[in-house]
């Protein structure tokens, strides 16, 4: 499961600090956000498909690692994307 080019490039453009941006943290984390948004509704169909939540699983822990990494550099980045992708803390 991933998420179409087109949905990805918009992620990209929206959270990118400049043109051709797609290794900052943001960009990063809302793409996380997005593939993990899009596994969870895949679950809720495929209850036993185990081999696919162990990936879920792993993607949220880089993305805990990546929010823990930005919050560390810059606070203010961190607040506001977390506000902007609707993610708890």
């Amino acid at each position: 499961m991933s998420i179409a080019s087109d949905k990805k490039k918009e992620v990209m453009n929206k959270h990118s600090r400049s043109d051709g941006d797609t290794g900052s943290p943001e960009v990063q984390i809302a793409l996380l956000t997005e593939n993990i948004s899009a596994l969870q509704s895949h679950f809720d169909e495929h209850k036993k498909d185990h081999h696919s939540r162990q990936g879920l699983i792993r993607m949220v822990n880089k993305r805990r690692k990546l929010l823990d990494y930005l919050k560390k550099k810059d606070l203010n980045k961190y607040s506001s994307l977390i506000k902007e992708l609707n993610l708890r803390k």
